[in-house]
């Protein structure tokens, strides 16, 4: 892959929460929907349904919602060097940070070239976005839509399914290839766990922006090795506001 060809690629990660911060919050109508859905999740812990709402929902498009997406562009420098821009939507509102997120894809990239790479990207981020969306009654940009599109019309590349070669025994988790390719870990602050806690007891929505452009960086490096390119090197890594 050259130089050219990185340059239409958008690294992205999304960083979600339960719609509500406790199942008691929930009106009767999905306190009963969630009560079926919880029935199915694996439970190796004994949680009670509410705890498993706290832990659980998040990961679930119809009970969660998102509260950043950072995404990351290579561009060149005037030395033709690559430099990796960082850049997180973050917001409690849902549909602002979809809007904004909506409104860079369309304004800022030729959709005919433009391409969205996340970690486990085709089975969570991509998906989790569509629906929220959709729930959010805005139009899912043409880079996220599947339906009619043969797979190789398909923009997303998905640095989980680079790495799995064919192989479907097991989720291999970003920080485990950071550490086998001698990248530097986003988890040194929080982890994916503490999202919930961080959100809504701590009130520290910039902490988790931050987290979240840390684990663009981390896919983008990733991505960088998987293609046997050299990592970008931390003075060439711009966090914009």
């Amino acid at each position: 892959m050259n130089s050219q060809q990185i340059q239409n690629i958008l690294f992205l990660d999304i960083e979600t929460v339960s719609c509500v911060e406790e199942y008691s919050q929930l009106n009767e109508r999905v306190a009963a929907l969630w009560n079926k859905k919880s029935g199915f999740i694996k439970n190796e812990e004994e949680l009670t349904t509410a705890e498993m709402f706290t832990k659980r929902a998040a990961i679930y498009a119809e009970f969660g919602k998102i509260v950043t997406i950072a995404v990351g562009i290579v561009t060149l420098d005037d030395n033709k060097d690559h430099v990796l821009r960082i850049k997180a939507f973050a917001d409690d509102d849902e549909t602002k940070i979809l809007k904004d997120f909506k409104s860079l894809l369309e304004q800022k990239f030729d959709q005919s070239k433009l391409l969205l790479c996340a970690h486990n990207g085709r089975e969570f981020d991509f998906p989790y976005m569509c629906r929220r969306f959709l729930i959010n009654q805005i139009p899912i940009p043409q880079v996220l839509q599947l339906e009619g599109k043969k797979p190789w019309e398909i923009m997303h590349i998905d640095t989980m399914e680079l790495w799995k070669f064919g192989d479907r025994k097991s989720y291999t988790s970003l920080d485990l290839l950071a550490a086998i390719f001698d990248i530097e870990s986003s988890k040194d602050d929080i982890d994916g766990s503490m999202v919930h806690e961080v959100y809504y007891k701590n009130k520290e929505l910039d902490r988790i922006a931050q987290y979240c452009m840390q684990d663009v960086l981390v896919t983008a490096q990733l991505f960088l090795k998987l293609n046997c390119l050299p990592l970008i090197p931390e003075d060439r890594v711009v966090m914009l506001d």
